[in-house]
């Protein structure tokens, strides 16, 4: 039996894009054992994945940041006897993690710090692709072949209760709604706020459907800032779901509408209709993928795509798309379901 190790990346959404990578492995090898090894903050995404047979934490910034800690992830990860490993990530770290654990085949993209390391280096495309393609061809270079891209999240029956209880919570149950997602990683991809409350305005009016605002903790003062510029007050769900949640809340919607970020993936993973606002990031590299009905909307403004200057403070490129053109492609969508 095969006994095949998956060093996952840290966020969200490139976690969902791992996922046919994770499935394409299974397919070509029922019977293996298959561990993740993934930073704690994509548990959730994995977690219950039929795939996957163990999710092994990891977190060299906090709990395994001092020696005995990563030795002893070494020893745990030799004691498995894994006999390959797929590196999504190039990381110096990571590979030599590998190294140590004696594993035999270790298969990542080359580099120049860490490329020697690996037992079969994996040249860059020469042009650039969706991560999903890109994660994927470290599985081609194994000789293992993708028959299905789809993202893959498991959404139990009790995640879907637990939506439920939450809009009834708030007064919606039962009640039809549009899911509006502001935040972002970092602030050049986010819409701006008087954007999302004129788009919420906007929806109650035109289609006569109420709007929640979704999130984190951390998105608490973004809801209750587009909520302060609203006549008509949105419901704010953000801090009241976990990963699983939010994804149920999202299967729940009309439509959801979010910049790019991992909510949006998790919609997009769902197969939630979709509406999906990209400013400084390219649709092409990590926009949604797979089946689904959706919209993407992207302005071109004559800037370098993607462009990653975190100190940008004109935001012309996502500020392109307008309150108009994000409620055509929600009328576009609800027409087409």
């Amino acid at each position: 039996m095969k006994r095949i190790l998956i060093v996952n990346v840290n966020w969200l959404g490139d976690t969902l894009f791992a996922t046919p990578l994770i499935r394409a492995v299974r397919e070509t090898y029922p019977d293996s054992y298959i561990a993740i090894l993934t930073h704690p903050r994509c548990y959730g995404m994995l977690e219950g994945n039929p795939h996957i047979n163990e999710i092994i934490i990891y977190n060299e910034k906090k709990e395994h940041k001092n020696l005995l800690r990563r030795f002893s992830i070494i020893s745990y990860l030799r004691a498995k006897n894994f006999d390959t490993a797929f590196i999504l990530k190039k990381s110096f770290s990571r590979t030599i993690l590998l190294l140590f654990s004696k594993i035999p085949q270790r298969i990542g993209y080359g580099s120049k710090r860490a490329g020697f390391m690996l037992t079969k280096r994996v040249s860059s495309p020469h042009k650039p692709m969706h991560k999903v393609d890109y994660f994927l061809r470290l599985a081609e270079a194994a000789g293992i072949s993708a028959k299905n891209k789809n993202y893959e999240i498991a959404i139990s029956s009790k995640n879907m209760d637990d939506a439920e209880n939450v809009l009834k919570d708030v007064g919606l149950e039962g009640r039809k709604f549009i899911a509006l997602n502001a935040g972002g990683n970092w602030n050049p991809k986010r819409w701006p706020v008087s954007n999302f409350a004129e788009l919420g305005e906007e929806i109650i009016n035109k289609f006569k459907t109420p709007v929640v605002l979704t999130g984190a903790d951390k998105d608490i003062s973004l809801a209750e800032d587009i909520a302060g510029l609203m006549k008509h007050k949105p419901y704010i769900l953000c801090g009241k779901t976990d990963l699983k949640t939010l994804g149920a809340i999202f299967k729940k919607a009309i439509c959801a509408v979010s910049n790019d970020s991992g909510p949006m993936h998790l919609a997009a993973a769902v197969k939630a209709p979709l509406v999906a606002i990209f400013g400084p990031t390219s649709p092409e590299l990590t926009g949604p993928y797979g089946d689904g009905i959706r919209k993407v909307l992207h302005k071109d403004i004559g800037c370098k795509i993607p462009c990653y200057d975190l100190k940008c403070k004109d935001n012309r490129c996502i500020k392109a798309v307008t309150v108009e053109d994000v409620i055509e492609a929600i009328n576009e969508i609800i027409k087409r379901e």
